[in-house]
Order: C-alpha cells, then structure tokens, then sequence
C-alpha cells in the first residue's frame, strides 16, 4: 500500500517541465494519488499543455492515473469545469495543491502599474481562494482532504523590489490559516508551504532581473541566490515536491495552519 492509494489530487501550475507543480504532481502519483494536472494554456500548440501531457504520460508510463487540463485560476468557470470532470473521471478530490502563480508583482514599488498590482491578486490570491471554494465541499463529502497553497518565502517576510508578489503571498498565508480554522472541524486542513529559491524557470527570471540591477552576470546572480539561505545552496524542485507529499498524506494528520519555509534557512525580514 502506498501511502495515498485510493486519493484524488488537483495540480495547478503543474505545465512547466522543471516546476514546482509537475515535479508536485509526479511525487503524489509515486505515492498513489490519481493526479489531475493543470495550467494555463491557449491552444494546442502552447508549451504548457504540452508540459501538462508529458506529465501525464511520464505518470500513465509508472501505473499511475492521471489526467491534464488546460485551467485559467483567474476563471471560476474554468475551475468549476475542472472540479466537475475531476468528480467525473476520478470520483472525489482529496487533495488540492495551488501551486500556480505569476511573478508579475516583480519591481520597483514606485514604477509597478495598476495591471502589476490586478493580475498579482488575481492569479495569487484570488485563484487559489476560488479553487479552495470549489473543493472544499467534496473534501468533506470524502471525510476530509488537504490542501496545500504555495506561498513563496515572499510570504514571512519582505523582499526588495517584489511588493505587489510580496503582499500577494503574505495574503495567500492569511487565507490558508482562515480556511484551516474555519474546516479543521470537517478533517480538511489547510497549510502553506513557502519555498525559498528553487531551481525552477522563475529561479532564472529572479537571476535575470538581479543581473540587471546590480550589473553583474547571470550566473553570479545565480550564486548570489544560493548563497542567501544557511545552507549555500538552491533546492530542487523534487525537495519541495517532498514536501508537498508529506503534507498531503497521512503521515501530516495533524499538522493545519501551518507556513513552512522550505528554504534552506533563508527567511527574509525575519
């Protein structure tokens, strides 16, 4: 028996080969969750639909179940289709990881636009919350379930140049402590894990943008990175999937409300 046979989990943000949600999506596949993974996509021809079904099949390839979606989080019709073909094809839904989440809200505070500061809500705070409304009765129609939401380290403390990403996830850590209190008394808990730097594509945008401030190389922004937690290093994404695996199952039953760093020691403004 593994420890998540027979659980129904939904990925969001899980289209990007070197992601935090598709390496998310296979560790709860290995454990024995059938896995609905999802992004946004346009069309047939978009890389992340592509991501989604290379997920699957590395999946399908392993024994497991799993499906891919295309998912807008910013559309409560989106999710609701996705919610009902999961309830559909699966039976239930148990498990929940918000993982999606757009790194617009990067920037000087005094340059960011009004659009930075929207599409920062809509897609951080806003979707997860809708995702978590659409789940939440049939977690307890199961008995219970878990989810997990995302939060980044941008969500203990503060991060330069990073303000509308910064309040975002300190409000994602607000919404998964009120959810965890409010159905603590259903079985459904909520937590929240905050990845320090994580070597994912976001990790190069980061390295990017640090590059171009400081005028040094990217790559010296890469050590920069690595170097700000105790441990000197980034994690994989594999480290924070483990993560994720762990507080899905059984082994995290009575663990809700919490914020995990999962950053090496790095912890900004604490």
């Amino acid at each position: 028996m593994k420890p998540l046979d027979g659980k129904v989990a939904i990925v969001t943000g899980a289209g990007h080969p070197r992601g935090m949600g598709q390496a998310a999506s296979l560790r709860l596949a290995e454990h024995g969750a059938a896995v609905v993974l999802t992004d946004l996509a346009k069309g047939e021809d978009d890389d992340a639909l592509r991501g989604l079904r290379k997920g699957v099949r590395h999946i399908e390839a392993g024994g497991g179940k799993a499906m891919a979606m295309a998912v807008d989080v910013t559309r409560r019709a989106d999710i609701e289709d996705c919610v009902a073909r999961t309830l559909t094809a699966f039976g239930g839904i148990d498990i929940l990881f918000n993982n999606a989440g757009t790194p617009v809200g990067a920037g000087a505070f005094l340059d960011m636009t009004d659009a930075q500061w929207d599409m920062s809500y809509e897609v951080n705070v806003r979707g997860p919350a809708l995702f978590c409304r659409a789940v939440i009765p049939h977690m307890i129609e199961r008995g219970g379930g878990s989810i997990i939401n995302n939060a980044s380290v941008a969500g203990l403390g503060a991060i330069p140049f990073m303000a509308a990403y910064t309040a975002t996830k300190f409000a994602v850590v607000g919404l998964t402590k009120a959810i965890a209190t409010e159905f603590g008394h259903h079985n459904v808990r909520c937590n929240a894990i905050c990845p320090g730097s994580i070597k994912t594509a976001m990790y190069d945008l980061e390295a990017t943008h640090i590059a171009e401030r400081r005028g040094i190389t990217v790559e010296e922004a890469k050590r920069s990175l690595d170097e700000e937690g105790w441990m000197k290093r980034s994690a994989e994404p594999g480290e924070v999937a483990d993560v994720v695996a762990y507080l899905a199952g059984p082994a995290s039953s009575f663990i809700t409300g919490v914020a995990l760093p999962v950053a090496g020691g790095m912890a900004p403004g604490l």
